[in-house]
C-alpha cells in the first residue's frame, strides 16, 4: 500500500472522464486530498452577507481529481474507505434567491459564519450557543465505507464540496461549508456488480442507541421512482449477498428498512436512501476490499 497526496491546485469544476487523471494509484492505496469549501475559497470567515452578491457561481463545486486506479474497469465497484477529516475552525451557510425548497418563502440572501470546535471526541458547531449538526447524504462521515459503480477505466475519482455538518436533505441548499483535508482508501472491487448507484455503509456505532446500516439509492428527477429505485436497489444487495430470494428481500425492506430523502434540493435530481440495519443481517464480505 502507498500513500499519496493532492493539493489544492489539482482540481477542476466538473465531472468529466476527458479530464486527464492528475495522480495514478495502486487499488489498496490511500490517497490525502486538500479541499476547499463549496465556493472555491470566495467566501471566508470575515465574509457578511453583502458578499454573496459579489460571488462567481460559476466557480462553486469544484472537486480535487480525478485519480485513476489502476485495473478498474466498467462494471466494477470503487470502495472508498473514509479514514480521516480534518477542517478548518470555521464554515459557512448561505440562502440564496431562487435556491432551495422553499425559495419561494425566503427570498432574502442570509450568511450563517459558524464556529468549528475540533478539540472534542465529536467536534461540534456554535449556532447562537445552540448545538447543531455531499453525494450530499451527512451519513458518509470518517469510518463510513463508500461504494461507487465504475464507468470508466481507471475509475477517476474526483471529492469536494466538504461539509462539517448536514441534515437529511439539505432543505436550503447549503450545510456547513467548509474546507476540507481527506484521507480515503481507494480499493477496486469485483464482487460488488450489483453497484448501480452510490451505496455505504455507515461507521462502527460508538454505543447502543446508534445503529450501523448499509445504504442503497436511487436517484432521479421524480421522488417516487427514486424512491422506487433505492427500495430496488437494497432488494438486489440482499440477493446478492445473503442469498435472499426477492420477495424476502422486499418483505425485509418494508420490516427494518428506512427510507430516507438525502437530497432534495439539486434540481433535477433527488437523492432517496434505503438502510438496512445491521443488525438484522449476518456476516458478508461486502465492506471488507
Amino acid at each position: 500500500m502507498s500513500i499519496h497526496s493532492l493539493k489544492r491546485e489539482c482540481a477542476n469544476l466538473v465531472f468529466d472522464n476527458r479530464i486527464p487523471p492528475v495522480l495514478h494509484v495502486k487499488s489498496g492505496d490511500e490517497v490525502a486530498f486538500d479541499c476547499l469549501d463549496a465556493s472555491n475559497g470566495q467566501l471566508t470567515a470575515e465574509s457578511t452577507v453583502q458578499s454573496l452578491g459579489t460571488l462567481n457561481m460559476a466557480e462553486f463545486n469544484h472537486v480535487n481529481g480525478p485519480v485513476y486506479v489502476d485495473g478498474a474497469q466498467p462494471g466494477d465497484t470503487l470502495q472508498v474507505d473514509v479514514l480521516r477529516i480534518e477542517n478548518p475552525e470555521w464554515g459557512w451557510s448561505a440562502l440564496f434567491p431562487d435556491f432551495g425548497l422553499l425559495a419561494d418563502e425566503f427570498t432574502a440572501p442570509a450568511l450563517k459564519i459558524w464556529k468549528l470546535e475540533s478539540d472534542s471526541e465529536e467536534g461540534f458547531a456554535w449556532f447562537d450557543k445552540e448545538k447543531g449538526g455531499n453525494i450530499d447524504t451527512k451519513h458518509v462521515t470518517v469510518g463510513s465505507t463508500l461504494f461507487l459503480p465504475i464507468e470508466v477505466e481507471g475509475a477517476l475519482f474526483s471529492i469536494g464540496d466538504g461539509h462539517a455538518a448536514q441534515g437529511d436533505g439539505e432543505v436550503c441548499g447549503t450545510a456547513i461549508e467548509t474546507c476540507m483535508k481527506v484521507t480515503v482508501r481507494l480499493s477496486v472491487r469485483k464482487d460488488k456488480p450489483y453497484t448501480k448507484t452510490p451505496h455505504f455503509c455507515t461507521p462502527v456505532a460508538k454505543n447502543k442507541s446508534e445503529g450501523e446500516y448499509y445504504c442503497t439509492t436511487g436517484v432521479d428527477s421524480d421522488t417516487r421512482e427514486a424512491t422506487r429505485s433505492a427500495v430496488r436497489n437494497m432488494i438486489e444487495f440482499l440477493v446478492a449477498e445473503y442469498g435472499l430470494d426477492r420477495v424476502a428481500a422486499y418483505i425485509l425492506c418494508s420490516v427494518a428498512g428506512d427510507l430516507r430523502m438525502h437530497e432534495v434540493v439539486d434540481m433535477p435530481n433527488y437523492v432517496i436512501g434505503m438502510m438496512m440495519p445491521k443488525s438484522v443481517l449476518g456476516t458478508s464480505s461486502w465492506n471488507k476490499a
